[in-house]
């Protein structure tokens, strides 16, 4: 297998850290020419990350890669054992990606001080404080909903807290619990920390 793309982005990492959840050494790469470039459209026409190369096809969608590899390798299950306890992992995924990651457009751009439109950031603020009322609503932690959680809230929690927004969950507390757990286990403990350094390594690369 190979994965295209960069673990600086939420959606590419959480692919990453769902293999090695699994045992599974997969590392991502971007391709030679970036993901508009003629030869990774042939691979993933959508020209988005990640993509994950499994020899005869490639499979395109962070979760629907999760899912394949779920499926391929159940070794070590990420999904819980009961349906409707695996219908709401999945949930939380879709209300991650759907509701809680499009506000992070307006803080990125809004990251210069300098530039900055506090009423842009107020309103991004407020839908995005909407979102995670969403996601406490419905939380329910598992391996696969770590996953699919955790690179997305640590990427948020970073341009939020860089355009002057303190976020700590204290009025989400399911995600309050589900976050100290993260930062208390030893595998996400050193997770947290390498996407922590990545990630803003890439956002000084940018200025």
């Amino acid at each position: 297998m190979k994965l295209y793309g960069s673990i600086i982005s939420p959606y590419v990492a959480r692919v990453v850290y769902a293999a090695r959840m699994k045992g599974l050494n997969l590392d991502a790469e971007m391709p030679t020419n970036g993901i508009k470039s003629p030869e990774y459209l042939q691979i993933n026409p959508l020209g988005k990350m990640p993509a994950l190369d499994i020899g005869n096809q490639a499979i395109a969608e962070s979760m629907v890669i999760l899912d394949y590899l779920e499926d391929a390798y159940p070794q070590k299950p990420l999904l819980p054992a009961d349906p409707a306890e695996r219908a709401r992992a999945r949930l939380l995924g879709r209300i991650v990606d759907l509701y809680v990651m499009p506000q992070g457009n307006a803080f990125f751009g809004n990251l210069n001080p300098e530039k900055r439109n506090a009423d842009a950031v107020q309103a991004a603020t407020t839908a995005y404080r909407k979102s995670l009322a969403q996601l406490e609503h419905f939380m329910a932690p598992s391996a696969y909903a770590d996953c699919a959680l955790l690179p997305c809230l640590q990427m948020m929690g970073i341009v939020t807290n860089l355009c002057g927004v303190e976020e700590d969950f204290k009025d989400y507390p399911k995600i309050a619990q589900w976050w100290s757990s993260m930062q208390a286990n030893p595998l996400t403990q050193g997770w947290i920390k390498e996407y922590d350094a990545g990630f803003r390594g890439f956002l000084r690369s940018r200025h």
